[in-house]
């Protein structure tokens, strides 16, 4: 990391140098990063290996646990996905009850009178 930010904070960059030499320290300061990074991640996987072949039931538990995980994972999505149709649901029964009610209720103050008066015994 400090190589790459040496190189861009640099006084000789500071100093007005050609843009065609910044652009080749810069590339050549990207490159040592993944050189770098790439040899971080193949010891990482040699420890691994090392890992698995003394141990394999170790690699198994995680394995186990990395699975719990997205289980649980994908279980909490599932809820939330069914908490949200329940609401859409509720808000689609609201609205056919809104439209079922102005159909069953009389138009107009006469419609009212006419079927009041129908339901009075004579």
């Amino acid at each position: 990391w400090q190589a790459c930010f040496a190189s861009l904070v640099s006084q000789d960059y500071v100093n007005g140098t050609d843009q065609e030499e910044i652009r080749t320290g810069v590339d050549q300061c990207i490159q040592k990063f993944l050189d770098v990074a790439r040899q971080t991640e193949c010891f990482f996987l040699q420890k691994r290996l090392q890992l698995s072949v003394q141990k394999p039931e170790q690699v198994i538990k995680e394995d186990v646990s990395e699975l719990r995980n997205e289980l649980q994972r994908k279980e909490a999505l599932i809820q939330k996905h069914l908490g949200k149709l329940r609401h859409w649901q509720q808000v689609l029964e609201d609205i056919s009850v809104q439209h079922k009610k102005p159909a069953e209720m009389p138009q107009g103050p006469l419609a009212y009178l006419e079927q009041a008066s129908a339901n009075i015994p004579a």
